[in-house]
């Protein structure tokens, strides 16, 4: 069955198209410093928005206008299958990405869970013989179902995390078994509401314990490829042990997990912990610790997490060089955690979105390449800190003088000059590289 019978392969059409089903800025096959555009943007499509969000939200029920909307248990799961495959042939996209129950329902048992999960992962294992598209990574939902009311690796109760051990346990397999590139660990709910009722370093203790063990199987059916955590603030307990990278960082370090581990980061959940995006990639890059990205971007009027796709130039352009400044994101990718809005409720309204996404992604990555090949930052920084390559500077970074020397050498000075920063300076000039690519 034909799900989006109507639209065709959407192709490269350039700037000048006014097809809205194809892709004005996004051209897979164009080479930037030796590699093509697919290469390095390594787009992704989120199984859960793309197919299994219906629009709903706090104040009213879905308004998603779906073909196969009228299914149910196994039978949506498997026709949720062609529509996904169907839907990335023709988006023409290398990776896809899931939560075990987007793609299986769950059973009354984990038993009966598994064996759902055993059909579907089959089913997606013959499509993706005849396929291009690869799983960039999967993930265990362990937030949605009552039992992590209190987290899941974190939760008071030992069958919780027993239970969640063997939800990961099987995720691990899954991966596995459809060549998965990474493998996400997002604690949706591993955090506390009140520290009245927590043990705070029993609960972080446990979480550390359980990475180690997911290490541990990985090994055990040879299954090497990054974990990947994923920050995020606040929702939906107040305060998460993932809130941001450098916390995320921090866990790593202490409990001995930076070789397994890496970050995958979204917009929108920087933006809620109070920072920019670049700012979250930064961190990470120059850490080393930059796996993948989910690419969305919040709504500033809006506190909380509204995954709209990715359309904001600026934002992007400097995710972009973040991530060129990277070398690229290795076996990671860009993936559209993003849903269409509430009111985009037509099935072809997922084309214009993901389309909108791709370009603005495109666009950003030509700037910042650009910006790069004219060191325009680069040059601009070398200069700023360029008191830190000579004299007293280059002692202090290279650890050769102390807190005598420096009083000496302080005490000696008349006066001391500071350079401007040249903020709006800069921001002009990215202005004027966007608007030259465009």
């Amino acid at each position: 069955m034909a799900y989006f019978e109507s639209i065709n392969k959407i192709k490269y059409e350039g700037a000048k198209s006014t097809n809205p089903f194809a892709y004005k800025y996004y051209n897979p096959e164009e080479v930037i410093n030796g590699k093509t555009m697919e290469e390095i943007l390594r787009f992704s499509v989120a199984y859960w928005h793309t197919f299994n969000a219906d629009g709903s939200d706090p104040f009213g029920v879905g308004t998603a206008i779906r073909p196969w909307d009228h299914l149910k248990g196994l039978d949506l799961a498997k026709a949720r299958v062609e529509a996904a495959f169907e839907f990335f042939e023709k988006l023409d996209v290398p990776f896809f990405a899931f939560h075990d129950v987007d793609i299986a329902p769950e059973g009354s048992t984990l038993k009966e869970t598994n064996e759902n999960l055993d059909v579907i992962v089959s089913m997606i294992q013959d499509y993706m013989k005849t396929s291009k598209t690869k799983l960039l990574w999967n993930t265990a939902n362990m937030f949605t179902n009552p039992r992590y009311t209190h987290g899941a690796a974190t939760s008071p109760n030992a069958d919780v995390f027993a239970y969640s051990a063997a939800k990961v346990k099987k995720g691990l397999e899954v991966a596995k078994e459809l060549g998965a590139e990474n493998y996400v660990f997002w604690g949706g709910r591993e955090g506390y509401e009140t520290l009245l009722n927590t043990d705070m370093k029993l609960e972080q203790d446990n979480l550390a314990r359980f990475f180690h063990m997911a290490v541990d199987y990985a090994k055990e059916i040879g299954l090497n490829v990054p974990f990947l955590i994923e920050p995020k603030p606040k929702e939906p307990t107040k305060h998460q042990y993932d809130f941001d990278v450098a916390t995320g960082l921090a866990f790593l370090q202490k409990y001995d997990l930076t070789d397994y581990f890496k970050f995958n980061i979204e917009a929108n959940h920087a933006t809620l912990a109070g920072h920019s995006f670049e700012h979250e990639l930064r961190t990470a890059r120059i850490n080393g610790m930059l796996g993948s990205v989910d690419a969305n971007q919040g709504d500033t009027l809006l506190g909380w997490d509204t995954d709209e796709f990715p359309t904001d130039l600026y934002t992007n352009t400097l995710a972009m060089y973040e991530i060129l400044k990277n070398g690229g994101l290795g076996q990671g990718g860009l993936n559209f955690d993003a849903k269409v809005r509430r009111g985009s409720f037509d099935t072809e309204d997922l084309f214009h979105a993901h389309i909108a996404g791709m370009d603005a992604f495109a666009i950003g990555l030509k700037v910042a390449n650009k910006l790069i090949e004219d060191k325009v930052l680069d040059n601009f920084i070398e200069e700023r800190y360029s008191s830190f390559t000579k004299g007293i500077g280059l002692d202090i970074v290279e650890g050769k003088t102390n807190f005598r020397e420096l009083e000496a050498y302080a005490l000696q000075l008349t006066e001391i000059k500071n350079t401007s920063g040249r903020t709006e300076r800069l921001k002009a000039l990215i202005n004027q590289y966007l608007l030259e690519t465009l």
